[in-house]
């Protein structure tokens, strides 16, 4: 059970000592930060450093130690990383998003969010491009109106235009429903231009704070385990 609810009106989030053990094997250990209304925080790390996991422990699908506090009635929104068994089932995008038992004006209001036309309701899951899937799977959890989204790597199997285009939405959405943000990617050369603060997460924490103070090239090679060129732009 997610616990703890939070009294300070800004801070939307706040881990401490979080520890989850799988199997007998400890995947996330000792981990704290917080997060405020409004912000965009990046998790970044190597695969199996324990990120899908700290988001399903934060939505509570996983067991844990140590504090998961949300501001108390927050309603939160997960966009999972893939789907694969869902574009094998015969399901409709009318029927997918009806899932969350919506009306069809909040269904059309969260396809118009994302760009898409009222039309491709009627369409079939499974045909669908990984780029209209993935919008898809954001309309799905926009339609709860949620006030925080969890994004876990939103551009895997997404063609680099498509990956500029969630990202471009991402963008948006933020702007447009005052939504926080918690982001796992890999794709650096976007991190400065939305992020308010980085987790680099390998298990535990190896670094927190501002894109432009814990993102250097001695903090990449401790978490990636290797040397990352990485070139740093300011963005106005």
């Amino acid at each position: 059970m997610i616990a703890d609810n939070l009294k300070e009106k800004a801070k939307i989030l706040e881990v401490k000592n979080l520890n989850v053990e799988l199997e007998g094997n400890k995947i996330i250990e000792d981990l704290s930060f917080e997060v405020e209304k409004g912000e965009v925080l990046t998790i970044l790390g190597p695969n199996g450093a324990g990120k899908t996991t700290l988001f399903r422990a934060l939505i509570g699908l996983l067991p844990f130690k140590g504090k998961i506090g949300w501001q108390k009635g927050i309603k939160i929104g997960f966009v999972p990383q893939r789907l694969p068994f869902i574009k094998n089932i015969p399901l409709s995008v009318k029927e997918f998003l009806e899932l969350k038992n919506v009306s069809r004006q909040e269904t059309e209001a969260a396809l118009d969010s994302v760009g898409m036309q009222k039309e491709i309701l009627d369409n079939n899951i499974g045909g669908l491009s990984s780029g209209q899937f993935q919008r898809i799977l954001v309309a799905f959890a926009l339609v709860s109106n949620p006030e925080v989204l969890l994004f876990d790597e939103p551009t895997i199997g997404i063609d680099i235009g498509g990956e500029e285009t969630i990202y471009n939405l991402l963008g948006k959405l933020k702007k447009e429903r005052n939504l926080t943000v918690l982001l796992i990617t890999h794709d650096l050369s976007i991190v400065y231009k939305i992020s308010t603060n980085i987790l680099c997460l390998n298990k535990k924490a190896l670094c927190y704070g501002l894109p432009k103070e814990v993102l250097t090239a001695e903090n990449l090679a401790r978490l990636y385990g290797e040397k990352i060129k990485f070139y740093s732009h300011v963005h106005d």
